[in-house]
């Protein structure tokens, strides 16, 4: 299965593709007598691979298959996992199809996940996909038969403490995902897919807040300072939306959540006041010239603006105004201007309550600025209502 691709752009394999591979091998050999070592297998893309089949083996009433992960060069803790499928035959249940977590793949235990609570955490694109192929290879036996499908993964409790699946409510294993089959190398589609998932799970808690940080060392100084203030506050009402604030903050007005509370340091922020809401280096600039206004703005030196207006980094200038004793002035400054962007009628208005808190490199605070309350609305019925997006991914630990 693996591409001649150069390394660094392979794609690979999700996990959902992987169990369909294996559910449809051993129906294949319940349909058949035999399973096979290699099976040609139908993706959510419509796309048709073949897979590497292991361990495979049947009798009259069960089979039982397994496929290797192959993720090509996406950073994926559920790489080389063994996507193990046991199928058992449903007698007289003709084309019933019913889904089981074995080892290693998660439970569901909290709503708004679009999956039924203590059912396997098995995405509904998989699900058909898995269907799919199961009526494709077992058609004459699903005309008569039901079958039971129980997806494992060895290993997959330890996976999953790389992932965000326990701060979900998905315990126990890995979630079985994917919406085409295909795996990209970093791909931004699926962590974005993550951040919005996390705002809806955050939705169904009734906090009515959610925790927006840009990577690890921001997520861990917001906890500290809600749960200073909100003792028991769940993870589940932390997102580390990375470089999404725009997907981010368009699903918090979808859900209807009243209070947001942006964990940054001084680039994300510099980034965010200046009207970029994704907020990733290879794209637009940061502005060190609007760096320089909030610096004059707060009494700095001609000198002083003029040598951050020339820098390189909003870093630059943050540190010259801690060195300047002007430190909690401009960081307090800035964090009011990314309010005034982000409330401006054009964008958000007053749809949520916004909270800026603000850290230095070492994790100290150095701003915590609030806007106006939100207007009142009422919450949408549908919240949270899309499936598992994509948790596999280790922390990208930016800011």
């Amino acid at each position: 299965m693996e591409s001649t691709t150069p390394r660094g752009t392979r794609t690979g394999f999700t996990t959902g593709a992987c169990a369909a591979a294996a559910a449809r091998a051993a129906a294949q050999g319940l349909e058949t007598g035999q399973v096979p070592d290699a099976m040609e297998s139908l993706l959510p893309n419509g796309q048709r691979v073949r897979f590497a089949v292991r361990d495979g083996r049947c009798d009259a009433h069960s089979a039982h298959a397994m496929v290797v992960k192959f993720a090509g060069d996406d950073p994926d803790c559920t790489d080389g996992a063994h996507l193990t499928v046991d199928l058992r035959l449903l007698p007289g249940q003709a084309g019933e199809i019913s889904f089981v977590a074995g080892d290693g793949v998660g439970t569901v235990t909290l709503p708004g996940l679009g999956l039924a609570v203590g059912g396997p955490a098995i995405n509904p694109v998989p699900r058909q996909n898995i269907a799919d192929n199961l009526h494709e290879a077992a058609p004459r036996l699903l005309a008569q038969h039901g079958l039971e499908v129980t997806v494992s993964v060895p290993g997959g409790q330890e996976m999953a403490k790389k992932t965000t699946n326990a701060r979900l409510g998905i315990l126990g294993g890995i979630s079985i995902l994917g919406t085409t089959g295909i795996v990209k190398p970093y791909s931004t589609a699926a962590w974005r897919a993550s951040v919005v998932q996390g705002i809806q799970v955050a939705a169904t808690l009734d906090h009515g807040v959610v925790a927006l940080t840009t990577g690890g060392r921001t997520e861990t100084f917001a906890m500290q300072t809600l749960r200073a203030e909100r003792p028991g506050l769940p993870a589940a009402c932390f997102v580390q939306m990375g470089d999404f604030l725009r997907y981010a903050l368009d699903e918090v007005v979808a859900q209807g959540l009243p209070e947001v509370v942006l964990g940054v340091m001084v680039g994300k922020l510099t980034k965010i006041a200046q009207g970029e809401t994704i907020t990733h280096a290879n794209r637009n600039m940061v502005d060190t010239d609007l760096v320089a206004e909030i610096a004059r703005q707060i009494g700095a030196t001609a000198e002083d603006c003029a040598a951050i207006a020339a820098a390189e980094t909003a870093r630059f200038g943050a540190e010259l105004m801690v060195e300047r004793g002007l430190g909690p002035a401009f960081h307090e400054a800035l964090a009011q201007r990314a309010i005034d962007t982000l409330t401006a009628p054009e964008r958000y208005g007053h749809a949520f309550a916004l909270r800026v808190l603000v850290c230095d490199f070492s994790g100290q605070p150095v701003a915590d600025v609030r806007s106006a309350p939100a207007e009142a609305r009422p919450r949408p019925a549908t919240a949270g209502r899309t499936g598992i997006g994509h948790t596999h991914h280790t922390d990208f630990d930016t800011e």
